[in-house]
This record gives structure tokens, C-alpha cells and sequence, in this order.
């Protein structure tokens, strides 16, 4: 139960990110269809270590994601989609001494031969 109050505690301090720049320990939220979360990160030794939290809905169980970006690197955390839909993509970036969050290009829908 505690693990919970602490993400919704994130979800409550943080501001929306879905196409943004994000300073060092400002949290983001993202949404990627069913599931919500946040994004924060800190900086050491030049490196920026980026903390993605995400749960799908309020019952489901968190799952954290964590890495170390340096200059113009970048990260995609996706989530696949029901049969027939496409997979929700969130995109961060680390440009210029920044970072970026934003919906990542998803995909192209891949068709049978045939139809």
C-alpha cells in the first residue's frame, strides 16, 4: 500500500510533460493509454539518471524504469496496444544540457500481405 501513496504522492507534485522540458527533480506526468505515471531526473557526474514510474490505472502495480542519459542520448518506453491498435510511446531526450519529454512517433501499422 505504501508504494502507492508514494506514486500518487509524485502524481500530485508533478506538472503535465507529455511535450516538455523538465528541470532537474521536477517530476512529469506522462500518459500512455491505460497507464499513467511520472518522470523526474537528477544530474551526477555529467550524466543525467532519468526515473520513469508507471502503473496501469489505480489498481495495477508500479513499475519503475531507470536510466543514465548522457549529451544526445535517448530513451522509448512503450506500451503495446490491444489487437488492431497501435503501442502508446513516450520519448525522453537529453539535447543541449536538457531534458525532453514528448510522445514518440508511433510505429508504422504493419498490414497482411493480401488484405
Amino acid at each position: 500500500m505504501h508504494r502507492y501513496t508514494v506514486l500518487a504522492a509524485l502524481c500530485v507534485t508533478t506538472g503535465y510533460a507529455s511535450a516538455g522540458e523538465l528541470d532537474p527533480l521536477q517530476g512529469g506526468s506522462i500518459d500512455l493509454g491505460g497507464f499513467q505515471g511520472v518522470v523526474y531526473y537528477t544530474e551526477a557526474d555529467n550524466s543525467f539518471r532519468v526515473v520513469t514510474t508507471i502503473a496501469e490505472g489505480e489498481a495495477g502495480l508500479p513499475v519503475r524504469f531507470e536510466a543514465t542519459l548522457d549529451e544526445g542520448q535517448s530513451l522509448t518506453i512503450s506500451v503495446p496496444g490491444r489487437l488492431d491498435e497501435r503501442s502508446q510511446t513516450v520519448e525522453i531526450s537529453r539535447a543541449g544540457g536538457k531534458l525532453f519529454v514528448a510522445g514518440a512517433e508511433p510505429p508504422p501499422e504493419l498490414v497482411r500481405a493480401g488484405h
